[in-house]
């Protein structure tokens, strides 16, 4: 091939290896003049539940698996794909709230109606009723509750745009997940 100078389009730039600590975000100016968000460090992000179409600023507290390398598992790297833990408390006041029920106790009956929703007006009343005729909660995720954190994936780039947003996992995904770090 025929030598030419290098071009600036054709420059590459080190890896974000966005961490989980106190956050810090650096503006990156990159082509056009258009602003990418290098997050060094992210301790929280916009997680949502899909089949409950609830969505939460929450803690990231840790990452326990990614597909692509364990090296980011054991540096607590946050990437987009990673499966990290995240606070549940934000998603479960609201659910509680939603269906006047408490959910997450340990014990036989998991899932037990709310005694707070008496006080309330008729008309609450009868709308937390009809919730409760379609309420479905997956008894995984009802044990997730108890002990206080969710498994979410990233889905994200952390790297280029300064947040670490995602959703909960659940489902035949969340089976395959748990699978997969029951083998690691």
């Amino acid at each position: 091939a025929k030598y030419r100078k290098k071009r600036k389009f054709e420059m590459g730039r080190p890896a974000a290896m966005t961490k989980i600590g106190e956050k810090r975000v650096r503006p990156v100016r990159g082509r056009g003049g258009n602003m990418k968000f290098r997050a060094l460090r992210l301790d929280s992000g916009n997680f949502s539940w899909g089949t409950e179409v609830c969505t939460r600023k929450v803690r990231i507290l840790d990452v326990v698996y990614n597909a692509s390398n364990n090296e980011l598992v054991r540096t607590k790297t946050l990437v987009k794909g990673a499966i990290v833990l995240i606070d549940c408390h934000p998603f479960k006041t609201w659910y509680e709230s939603h269906y006047g029920v408490k959910c997450g106790l340990k014990g036989e009956n998991s899932v037990i109606v709310d005694s707070g929703v008496s006080e309330k007006s008729k008309s609450v009343q009868r709308k937390i009723a009809s919730r409760q005729k379609t309420r479905t909660l997956e008894p995984v995720l009802d044990n997730q509750f108890a002990s206080g954190r969710f498994l979410a994936k990233i889905t994200s780039r952390p790297g280029q745009s300064g947040r670490a947003d995602g959703q909960i996992l659940e489902g035949p995904e969340l089976a395959f997940y748990q699978k997969m770090m029951h083998k690691k």
